[in-house]
């Protein structure tokens, strides 16, 4: 696989991501799926190989279960690195943003954009 690296493109695949981090941390499901693609695959962190969610109502309602069950949860990125339309993203989820103490995962997202929207998020976290 040879990923193409302009910088033009790069600066929107990490455009579009920015933008949908924000909107995670505002959990505003509407905002996440407006720079999500109609046949985005997203592939969540369950073990022990993920489950897999492909189209729109599929995410959304996945993203909306996690909502819903850690209703104060954030994302904390650690480092992005951008090339062409691929994105890795390190982060930390703290379950519960007003206790850290109850717990946090690290993990990874990797990402592919298109045309301006996310096409696919895998995402992956250390045992």
């Amino acid at each position: 696989m040879v990923l193409r690296n302009e910088p033009e493109l790069a600066a929107e695949t990490l455009a579009v991501v920015e933008r949908f981090n924000e909107a995670t941390n505002r959990h505003d499901v509407d905002g996440m799926m407006a720079v999500m693609s109609d046949d985005v695959v997203f592939e969540s962190t369950s073990s022990p190989d993920g489950e897999r969610y492909e189209g729109t109502a599929a995410v959304r309602a996945a993203w909306e279960a996690l909502f819903r069950e850690a209703p104060r949860a954030r994302f904390e990125g650690e480092e992005t690195v951008v090339a062409g339309d691929r994105c890795t993203v390190r982060w930390r989820y703290v379950f519960d943003s007003d206790s850290p103490e109850v717990g946090h995962v690290r993990g990874i997202d990797l990402i592919r954009v298109a045309n301006g929207k996310i096409t696919e998020k895998f995402a992956y976290v250390k045992g």
